[in-house]
C-alpha cells in the first residue's frame, strides 16, 4: 500500500479509508500479540504506528467531507450557470417579442390613421353628395394657373353672373364649414 499516492476521487478516498481501517485492525491484533510476549518497546512502537494510522484515517475522512462539499458546490454552480443561460435566452426572446409588439403597434397606428383619413373623406363626400355638391366636377372645370384679369371685363362679368356668384359663395362657405369639422 502506498500512503503517499494521492487519491482525489471520492471513491478513491473511500477505498483508502477502508484499507487503512483494515490495517488498523491488523495492527491492533499485532499489538496484542506483542504485549502478550512481554516486549514493551515493540508494543510502544506499534502503538505509535496505531496513533498515526488513526490520525491518517481522520484526515482522510476530513478530505472526503471536503470533496463532497466541493462536489455539491460544483453542482450548485452548474445549476446557476444553467439558470443564467436560460435567463439569457428568455431575455433575448423577450426583446424580440418587444420589438415585434412595437412594430405591430406602429403598423396598427398607421392603419388607424389611414382608416381615419379614408373615413373622413367618405364622410365629407357623403355630406357633399347630400347637399348636391360634386367637388370633383367643380375642380375639373375650375381654371388652372394664373389668369390675367381685365378690370372692365370682371365688372361686366360679375354683373351678369351675380346670381351664379352668390350660389358659388354660398357653396364655398358650406365647404369651408365642412372642412372645419
Amino acid at each position: 500500500m502506498n500512503i503517499f499516492k494521492k487519491k482525489t476521487s471520492p471513491k478513491g478516498v473511500e477505498r483508502e479509508i477502508a484499507s487503512l481501517q483494515l490495517e488498523e485492525k491488523k495492527l491492533v491484533a499485532e499489538i496484542k500479540k506483542t504485549a502478550q510476549t512481554g516486549n514493551e518497546a515493540a508494543t510502544r512502537i506499534l502503538a505509535r504506528q496505531l496513533v498515526r494510522l488513526r490520525q491518517q484515517i481522520t484526515n482522510l475522512q476530513g478530505t472526503r467531507a471536503q470533496i463532497r462539499g466541493i462536489a455539491t458546490h460544483t453542482q450548485a454552480m452548474y445549476a446557476n450557470t444553467s439558470i443564467s443561460t436560460g435567463m439569457k435566452g428568455a431575455s433575448k426572446a423577450m426583446a424580440a417579442m418587444n420589438k415585434i409588439e412595437m412594430m405591430s403597434e406602429a403598423i396598427d397606428e398607421t392603419l388607424d390613421k389611414d382608416e381615419a383619413e379614408e373615413e373622413t373623406e367618405e364622410l365629407t363626400n357623403q355630406v357633399l353628395d347630400e347637399i348636391g355638391v360634386d367637388v370633383a366636377s367643380q375642380l375639373s372645370s375650375a381654371p388652372k394657373g394664373r389668369i390675367a384679369v381685365n378690370n372692365k371685363k370682371v365688372d361686366t362679368a360679375s354683373r351678369n353672373a351675380a346670381p351664379e356668384s352668390s350660389q358659388v359663395d354660398d357653396l364655398e362657405k358650406r365647404l369651408a364649414s365642412l372642412r372645419r369639422i
